[in-house]
Parts: structure tokens; sequence; C-alpha cells
């Protein structure tokens, strides 16, 4: 069961990545390429996935060998065991209703990860409580875990009016900027952040989102600047 190296990931076996990644999956994937690249995965056993939904990022971890523990602010279990059951790592995942700005956890993970939660958080309580999401999850990490980290950026006023037309949440959700994903890790020792993604979010379909990622990739994440793109994506180390 337990693979090692990145190869496993869907990055070759579409099918796969797209159980882990779930939407807008090859511009997506590029956290999760520099996570496999830049995490000294021995040094990690235990993790808590945050805001799991399917648990995509819990079925990564668990076919890394990892205990994990898959939570939502709801109990998850209902839309995630039958994804991790497939795929037979279940008996390494333990599923949990948890409130990501008020966490019952102390110096207790190797590894954090979460995708996409940020700006929903933001919705009732700006930006102190998406603050208060990065400092529970410094408390919930032990000295030297991982916090890996991808998030919609507010990106630019052409896609925040899109968003604003199209997007049930995009009227609600608080996007945040670059400079506020510095200032929420500033309490880590060390951080590092990357963006991708200007035009892929605009497909209305995934067909569509992979052929404009491919554009992505080539053009235009070479040439804007970051605070254009709608992805950051990173890891901090406490």
């Amino acid at each position: 069961r337990m693979i090692q190296g990145s190869d496993y990931i869907g990055f070759t076996n579409k099918r796969l990545m797209a159980d882990i990644i779930q939407w807008d999956i090859k511009s997506w994937q590029e956290a999760l390429r520099f996570w496999e690249e830049n995490v000294k995965w021995d040094k990690v056993r235990n993790a808590l996935e945050l805001g799991a939904h399917r648990g995509g990022l819990s079925l990564w971890l668990a076919l890394k060998g990892k205990e994990v523990v898959c939570s939502d602010i709801g109990d998850p279990k209902r839309y995630a065991q039958p994804l991790h059951n497939k795929y037979k790592v279940g008996d390494l995942i333990d599923y949990k209703a948890i409130d990501a700005t008020s966490m019952p956890y102390e110096n207790c993970f190797d590894l954090v990860v979460f995708k996409s939660i940020i700006g929903g958080i933001g919705i009732r309580g700006g930006l102190q409580k998406q603050q208060q999401v990065f400092n529970q999850i410094f408390k919930a990490l032990r000295p030297g875990g991982y916090l890996l980290f991808a998030e919609n950026l507010r990106a630019t006023a052409f896609h925040m009016i899109l968003r604003r037309a199209f997007m049930k949440r995009g009227k609600d959700w608080r996007y945040v900027s670059i400079n506020e994903m510095k200032t929420f890790l500033k309490e880590f020792s060390c951080f590092i952040i990357k963006t991708t993604g200007f035009l892929a979010t605009l497909g209305r379909n995934e067909s569509q989102r992979t052929l404009l990622s491919i554009l992505d990739a080539a053009v235009f994440n070479r040439i804007l600047p970051d605070d254009w793109k709608y992805i950051a994506f990173g890891i901090a180390v406490k």
C-alpha cells in the first residue's frame, strides 16, 4: 500500500490525482509536487488535514504510510471514508469534527495540511479569524513540524468580478493577498510561498481548466507578478 516518491502521485495516474486534488487539478497539483519534493518525509509520522471534505489530502498522506486525522467543521467521515476505503487506507485515518480556529491540540502533529479553506473562514470572521487559524496550527504542530498550505488568492480585479458574477461563494469569501499570507505565517521560524494560475480558474469544466492551466504554465506563470495569480502554496516550519 505504501508507495514512496513523487511518481505514484497521479502525476502519471490521473484518476488518483483527481481523487486527491478534486478540482482544477492541473493547477493545484503544483502544490502537491512542491510538497512532495521539499518535505523530509522520514521525519513525519502523523498529520492533520483541515477542511478535508472528501479527504483528498488525507488520502495522499495515508498512501505515504502516515497516520492522519481527517477533519472538517462537521464530521467528514460520511464524505471521506468511501474514498479512503477505495484505496484501502482507512486503518490509518481517524475522522473528527474540528473548528480550525479553535483546535484541541498542542505540540501534537508533525504536519498539518489544508487546501482552500482560509477564504471561507473569513466569511464570518474576517482577517482576525483567518489569522487565528494559523495561530492554532502553530500551536498544534510539534517543534520543527510542517504546515503545508494551498489557498485561493485575491488575484486581479478581473478575477474578483468574475467570482462575484459566476461563483456562489465568490460574493462572500474573503480572498487573501500575498502580503496577508506572509503576515499569517509570521510566527513560524521560516516559510516559502509560491504562486501559480491565472486563466485556469475561468474554465467551466475540468477539461477547459486543464487546457487553460497548460497555457498558464507555458506563458502566464512566467510573465505575471505573483499578486496577479490565484493560487498561493508553500511550506512553513514551526
